[in-house]
């Protein structure tokens, strides 16, 4: 049975990998070095790296361009990804036009909205479509990412249109492999087995800063 990876792990990953890529004075970093430039310790390193495999070697360390490159395969962002937007208000066309999204292989391709108002215009290039039209858009795309910028309210029936627009049913399983949604919305959206949902509520987020504020540490 696979090894469980936990998602702290993958987490440090991405700063792993970020900081080789700000890292390049020399060829070759031990996990010491890497512990100065993310914050973590050495250990910690060395255990997150071995839940894929051996890297570097003793005594030596690891070489940067490599172990760049194979964080990046494991992460998948050494490809580019088609995204898609719904919800083009302030968060959304702040996210359309967030530059390191294109920086690490994102892609936004597609951009849906339901406000009259709004579809046909466009936003950093890219036309909004009415949100009555994704399914024909996303079956025609090789988008497997969504971006849900929605109020609370609207966030389960659009992941609904985006599921059938996937050809996903409630049991789950899609003959195009797995999708995976970032959802802004402040509330939880019920999906089928196979379906990855991370959920970034930054009022809660807010919270948990103004609650370290008030409470002794």
């Amino acid at each position: 049975m696979p090894v469980a990876i936990p998602r702290a792990t993958i987490k440090r990953l991405f700063i792993y990998c970020r900081a080789l890529l700000e890292s390049r004075e020399t060829e070759v970093i031990s996990s010491e070095e890497l512990s100065q430039l993310t914050g973590f310790t050495a250990a910690q390193i060395r255990k997150d790296l071995t839940y894929f495999g051996q890297f570097g070697t003793p005594g030596r360390g690891y070489t940067i361009k490599d172990l760049t490159h194979q964080l990046k395969a494991i992460l998948g962002i050494d490809r580019e990804w088609e995204v898609a937007l719904v919800g083009v208000g302030n968060m959304g066309r702040a996210l359309v036009a967030y530059e390191g999204l294109k920086t690490q292989g994102f892609k936004v391709t597609q951009l849906f909205d339901s406000d009259i108002n709004k579809t046909g215009m466009f936003c950093a290039g890219l036309k909004i479509k009415d949100i009555k039209t994704i399914k024909e858009e996303i079956q025609n795309s090789a988008v497997k990412i969504a971006v849900l910028a929605v109020p609370a309210n609207a966030a389960q029936e659009v992941t609904n249109l985006l599921l059938e627009a996937w050809g996903i049913s409630a049991e789950g399983g899609s003959a195009s492999g797995g999708k995976a949604i970032l959802n802004f919305a402040p509330t939880r959206i019920v999906v089928p087995a196979g379906v990855n949902v991370l959920n970034i509520d930054i009022t809660n987020e807010l919270t948990r800063l103004s609650y370290y504020l008030v409470q002794p540490t």
